[in-house]
């Protein structure tokens, strides 16, 4: 990653543990920005390849078109019930799409590694189905923020 977190540096993942949540986390929270200013949240499922973090979004949504015309985007994984279980990460940079929009499943090979992991954690499948209503986004951040609160335990 470009950028690593400043704060924090005891309760920040690892790069190992960052990729092993994230393979095992399924929904995120997208936030993108609007011609006028205001922000955008919404949540997608996603899958990383170890690099970027792909999202498959519907291309006629407000989070589409505003990254259509600006493609500054972050994203939260997170999860925790109590203070000590609470983790998470925010991933920051710009949306690049990725493929036909809406993708009908044409030959890409940049999306052949995202589709297989994509399909294998959130339907189980070995192909992803494609409804000619979704289309690929790639993020690969320039900025990472993590946290684990069950590292303070042991501090």
């Amino acid at each position: 990653m470009a950028v690593s977190q400043r704060r924090g540096r005891r309760i920040m993942m690892t790069d190992e543990e960052r990729d092993a949540y994230l393979a095992d986390q399924r929904t995120c929270r997208v936030a993108t920005v609007g011609a006028d200013g205001r922000p955008h949240v919404g949540a997608l499922w996603f899958c990383w390849d170890g690099t970027s973090l792909w999202l498959y979004s519907i291309t006629r949504s407000l989070r589409w078109s505003q990254l259509s015309h600006d493609p500054r985007l972050s994203v939260i994984i997170d999860d925790g019930v109590e203070y000590g279980e609470l983790r998470g990460i925010e991933l920051s940079g710009e949306a690049v799409f990725v493929g036909e929009a809406p993708r009908t499943g044409e030959p890409c090979p940049e999306l052949t590694v995202p589709e297989r992991l994509f399909a294998a954690k959130n339907f189980g499948m070995e192909t992803m189905p494609h409804d000619g209503r979704h289309a690929w986004i790639r993020l690969t951040p320039d900025a990472v923020t993590s946290w684990d609160f069950g590292k303070l335990a042991g501090l």
